[in-house]
């Protein structure tokens, strides 16, 4: 089991810059990879980004060169750093955990964008 609780979420002006953390607890979280996904009122959920154990990194395209996901491992935490941030990023952001078939989920943090 891994429990995962994301912070870091709220209003900002376009433009501007949050960061977003998860802190997972549980069983070998070093050795799975962690993700952001954001999902938004009648769309599916979609990947903002990934990053696995040793650091290798994924983006979506629509986030590229604005947002950076991050890990640390010795205090099992996860972070998305997002810069420019656009109304379109406007969304629940949640953190995931994934190793093999197993996949758990935090609860999710809101993220608005104001034009």
């Amino acid at each position: 089991q891994v429990q995962l609780v994301e912070s870091g979420g709220g209003l900002v002006q376009a433009g501007g810059s949050l960061r977003l953390s998860c802190a997972a607890s549980g069983t070998a979280v070093s050795i799975g990879a962690l993700g952001w996904y954001r999902q938004t009122p009648g769309k599916q959920r979609e990947l903002v980004a990934t990053i696995t154990s040793g650091g290798s990194t994924n983006y979506a395209d629509s986030v590229k060169g604005r947002f950076t996901i991050s890990r640390d491992n010795a205090k099992n935490m996860v972070y998305l750093q997002m810069n420019s941030l656009k109304p379109e990023d406007t969304a629940v952001y949640y953190c995931k955990w994934s190793r093999y078939y197993n996949n758990y989920w935090g609860q999710g943090t809101q993220v608005t964008v104001s034009s």
